[in-house]
């Protein structure tokens, strides 16, 4: 019923319902990748392709994979990425997987679901210890996490946050 799918023109309309009800929300949308950033759906296609290979060093990021869970009807409940490696800043704070569902969706184990689904992908792509991380404060994703195998490593500080860090092996 549901799977990870990877950007498609074909989602533009579906993709457009799903950032609105971010954007109407006023809360920080996540991953930050899947954000408009005032360009259209086209645009924001093909930089989405461009980061997914090594020219995304050439804008100042590591190269990644965007996907959206998307149901039988490719209406979008999440989205989640996944950078294939990690430089000095995300292996702070950030991780090799950043996820987030659409507001009117949490608490339905959809993001448990995208986080498991996106495990074999990272495999695929060479990564054997995902690092993920999450606000101290936020419980809810660091159930998710642990219900995927990750274990705390430690807790930073980044400004007046603590950030959590959890491995999970592949």
């Amino acid at each position: 019923m549901f799977r990870l799918e990877k950007p498609s023109l074909e989602l533009e309309n579906t993709y457009i319902d799903y950032i609105t009800e971010w954007e109407e929300s006023g809360e920080e949308i996540v991953p930050f990748v899947s954000r408009r950033n005032g360009l259209d759906y086209k645009e924001l296609f093909y930089r989405w392709e461009v980061l997914s290979t090594d020219r995304a060093y050439d804008h100042g990021f590591v190269p990644s994979s965007l996907y959206f869970l998307v149901d039988e009807n490719n209406r979008i409940y999440g989205a989640i990425h996944i950078r294939h490696v990690l430089n000095e800043s995300l292996l702070k704070n950030g991780g090799h997987i950043g996820y987030g569902i659409r507001p009117s969706e949490r608490r339905k184990g959809y993001v448990t679901l995208m986080l498991s689904s996106a495990l074999p992908i990272a495999k695929s792509l060479g990564i054997h210890r995902v690092l993920v991380t999450c606000d101290k404060n936020n419980h809810a994703s660091a159930r998710t996490i642990m219900k995927n195998g990750g274990v705390l490593e430690n807790e930073i500080r980044d400004g007046d946050e603590a950030i959590q860090r959890y491995w999970i092996n592949l």
